[in-house]
């Protein structure tokens, strides 16, 4: 279950340097690449000549070519020629409206006169100087409403990521959830309690006290159709907590872009942008190495769960409170698929 009129993230520029990029994203398989004026443009992954993925091909002069016969098509999806073969009368196949921004491309799978370039979400770091980000990517095998639910609750920290961001503080601290329109926002408030490992570091490298009491914060935003902003940090106990000021405090946004492929797997982008030593590129490297261990941990059990759910569809599971960031959640998701539904 999943919105197409809605734009989400369907990888990052590097990944079309080189070659076309094949990608299933809601359910539909698109191909992308780069045309003669270096703006990106995203078609069905099919060639109409004998359905050979385009993806297998390559890019010449900023057109298509596919890798099985030659067909070369334009970034509308339309036949421009073939070896030997005259196809300008040749049905084209569907394009996707694709647009770079914030240091992501970003495609709309759903109908194309619905794509509104201004309600792609607003990244305020993005360009500021002021911030740094690294991230990276993971294909995940679980439906992307897990991944939503597991970063909409973040009690599974004291146990999952015991080592790294968990602290046996975070269960015995109650979340709470509000709605605001089509955002779900879950807030967490930790006072007066040591940092764990990954933000005594954080600390540390900001040339902070690391093994002092700090007051540590975790504010889970969620967007339609599958993102989540979270804002997280310390800071030493007593100075205002999320409002501290910057001396006395280490911060960032944990950002979340999850792209259904299937109704059983996804893409997931996960970073951090941080408001601290922006230029410091060893430090971002090090947050970023240190996030993808921490993803990794959420991977083996997401993937695990969604083979569990999978071998037992009939199994009703249990709603509890910290659960409710991301049954709201949800709860928008099922309306914009039924508003899709209505109007088809």
């Amino acid at each position: 279950m999943f919105a197409k009129n809605a734009w989400y993230v369907a990888c990052t520029p590097d990944a079309l340097v080189a070659k076309p990029l094949g990608r299933t994203i809601c359910g539909e398989s698109m191909v992308f690449f780069r045309d003669a004026d270096g703006r990106v443009a995203a078609v069905e992954d099919f060639c109409p000549h004998r359905g050979a993925p385009l993806s297998l091909g390559f890019v010449r002069d900023g057109q298509l070519v596919c890798g099985y016969h030659g067909l070369t098509l334009g970034r509308d999806g339309k036949p421009i020629r073939m070896p030997c073969q005259r196809v300008q009368g040749f049905p084209g196949i569907r394009s996707f409206p694709v647009i770079e921004r914030h240091g992501f491309i970003w495609v709309w799978p759903g109908d194309a006169k619905q794509a509104d370039p201004a309600t792609i979400h607003h990244l305020p770091w993005a360009d500021n100087p002021e911030w740094a980000y690294g991230g990276g990517l993971y294909r995940i095998a679980c439906d992307y409403r897990l991944m939503i639910d597991n970063l909409m609750d973040l009690t599974h920290e004291a146990y999952v990521h015991a080592s790294s961001i968990g602290q046996q503080e975070i269960e015995e601290s109650v979340p709470v959830t509000r709605v605001e329109g089509d955002t779900v926002v879950t807030s967490r408030h930790l006072e007066n309690i040591l940092p764990p490992p990954f933000w005594a570091s954080a600390l540390r490298f900001n040339d902070l006290a690391h093994d002092v009491p700090c007051d540590r914060w975790q504010i889970c935003r969620f967007f339609p159709p599958s993102h989540v902003m979270i804002d997280v940090g310390v800071a030493h106990a007593g100075q205002g907590g999320f409002d501290a000021d910057p001396r006395h405090k280490v911060s960032g946004i944990v950002v979340d872009f999850i792209t259904p492929e299937t109704e059983t797997s996804h893409w997931y982008f996960w970073g951090m942008a941080r408001h601290f030593k922006p230029q410091d590129r060893t430090l971002t490297e090090s947050i970023r190495a240190g996030q993808d261990k921490i993803f990794a941990e959420d991977r083996e059990m997401l993937e695990r769960q969604q083979l569990n759910l999978s071998q037992h569809p009939e199994r009703q599971l249990l709603k509890l409170n910290i659960d409710a960031g991301g049954v709201q959640s949800r709860r928008i998701i099922e309306r914009l698929v039924a508003q899709e539904s209505g109007a088809t």
